[in-house]
């Protein structure tokens, strides 16, 4: 089976590590599209795969459709599977004008007010569901995000959900690493470490993380990731007289690194899957956290992993819980806590095996070239003649 991976961007962490994830696993002939940057796709084609850069002006660019529909026709893929806003509108339409047989999307990121860092506006989410109409079946990498897409409109019976997952082997504690980065930032190696990763949005809530820190005398912020909220978190450590005690790293290929750096993992933000999280626990560290469905599974099942804890919304829960876990490493001389996992349900092999049995489920039935008529609509929407739906086409085009 010859498989089609459309993806907006392939920059560090997010979609782009899920995929990398994936297509290493998947026993079929898999190549990808990328939409966007042609940063971070040396990791994927040291791998063996094929890599094809089709760089888009926008989620309303005809011209690129067209160039999808090419690659799409010429390659004879049986499936093709999109990944990301741009690349589930675009990737859709060039699929069904291709002939592509088969159309799988997968949704990683569906907030409550934005989607893959867009507000929504009802000519997004219409358009969404337009695009939507021409596939087979979307993934939804969460139960949250399953529930979001039923009341978008998607039926149910499009749904699957299938979770994000981790390859625990890839955040092995090593203290040569540890020794580096820790050098690198310019930490004493007897600093304790608190440490945050994720995008810096208002949303993840790291704004809680530094005014915590500042009540945990001698410890140091390590946050990793970047984003629009940057600058405000840069000017609020100022303001909590902590500036000299936070580090920002901006975002980085591998979060490996930064996590053997740390002591005490913290997830402050209400809205996210938790997948940092899930990646510190591997790295043998204690993790905080305000939302984690993975390991709320676990606590709901009475079977708890060692050394996590939820705060709550209580201003006063996240330093209280540094203290009390910068305590505990005291008490182990530094010692690091094994690396735990929430089980196979979250493993990498597990989310490979999911999709491959979604291909094959998918392959057996037959084909059907869908009508694209609903997308016609956004001809006169977006006020260009060669605007979507078709790249200079009709409907025979379908």
């Amino acid at each position: 089976m010859r498989v089609l991976h459309v993806i907006s961007t392939l920059e560090p962490g997010g979609a782009g590590h899920q995929l990398r994830l994936l297509v290493r696993r998947l026993p079929h002939d898999s190549e990808v599209a990328v939409l966007t940057s042609p940063a971070a796709v040396d990791t994927l084609q040291s791998d063996g795969t094929r890599v094809h850069h089709l760089h888009t002006r926008g989620d309303h660019d005809a011209a690129a459709v067209g160039r999808l529909r090419r690659l799409m026709r010429s390659g004879r893929y049986d499936v093709v599977h999109t990944h990301l806003y741009r690349a589930c509108v675009q990737g859709r339409i060039a699929a069904r004008l291709a002939g592509v047989p088969h159309v799988v999307a997968t949704e990683h990121h569906l907030g409550s007010e934005v989607i893959d860092g867009r507000r929504i506006s009802p000519g997004v989410r219409a358009l969404y569901l337009a695009g939507e109409r021409l596939g087979q079946v979307t993934i939804a990498a969460s139960p949250a995000i399953a529930t979001r897409l039923r009341a978008w409109g998607v039926p149910d019976a499009r749904i699957t959900t299938i979770p994000k997952a981790i390859d625990a082997r890839e955040y092995r504690f090593d203290p040569e690493l540890r020794a580096a980065a820790r050098e690198r930032l310019g930490i004493a190696p007897g600093t304790p470490v608190v440490g945050g990763i994720g995008r810096l949005e208002p949303d993840k809530r790291f704004d809680l993380l530094i005014r915590a820190v500042g009540e945990v005398p001698g410890a140091t912020l390590v946050l990793v990731g970047d984003g629009s909220a940057r600058a405000t978190l840069e000017r609020l450590a100022d303001i909590e007289g902590v500036a000299d005690r936070v580090r920002f790293t901006g975002a980085v290929g591998h979060v490996r690194e930064m996590l053997c750096a740390m002591d005490v993992f913290a997830s402050p933000g209400q809205e996210t899957f938790g997948l940092a999280t899930l990646e510190a626990i591997a790295s043998g560290l204690p993790a905080l956290y305000a939302a984690c469905p993975p390991l709320e599974e676990r606590v709901a099942a009475r079977t708890p992993v060692r050394g996590t804890h939820r705060i709550s919304r209580d201003p006063e829960s996240l330093p209280r819980a540094l203290r009390a876990e910068l305590l505990c490493l005291a008490e182990r001389d530094g010692e690091r806590l094994p690396a735990r996992s929430t089980g196979f349900r979250y493993d990498a092999d597990h989310l490979a095996a999911s999709v491959g049995r979604l291909y094959e489920r998918i392959a057996n039935r037959p084909g059907r070239r869908r009508v694209i008529a609903p997308l016609l609509a956004y001809r006169g929407r977006f006020g260009r003649k060669n605007s979507f739906p078709l790249p200079g086409g009709n409907v025979r085009n379908a």
